[in-house]
């Protein structure tokens, strides 16, 4: 009997130990969350907008198809490729037609020259 009382007041100890630990975590803790609330959100960088308007809009583009039918939509719409998901997308395109209209007027030009010329059309 002795024994049972002796393990019953080590066990209420223990517990009660453990349970002082708990409170003074949760102080420690609550001074950090309550900096972290009293922080301002910071505002998503451009390239952010950019992606989550490009997700806004393939996702209205993919209403009615589900399952990996929609995933591989998702997928290739995030990248910029066609909606069919072959070719080149509309913007790539463009990019290609800007590239060979440069190219076709930097002929008789190399070396540094060609590189400039070709980095200011592209630009424009």
């Amino acid at each position: 009997m002795k024994r049972l009382i002796a393990v019953m007041i080590c066990v209420l100890f223990a517990l009660s130990s453990a349970h002082a630990q708990d409170k003074a975590e949760a102080k420690k803790a609550a001074p950090a969350a309550e900096k972290k609330a009293a922080e301002p959100k910071k505002e998503p960088s451009e390239a952010q907008k950019k992606q989550q308007a490009r997700m806004q809009d393939c996702n209205v583009k993919a209403e009615g198809k589900s399952g990996d039918e929609r995933k591989k939509f998702m997928s290739s719409c995030l990248k910029g490729e066609s909606p069919s998901g072959k070719g080149p997308s509309e913007a790539q395109q463009k990019q290609q037609a800007r590239m060979k209209d440069c190219s076709a007027q930097a002929k008789g030009k190399a070396g540094d020259e060609r590189k400039k010329f070709m980095s200011e059309c592209l630009k424009g």
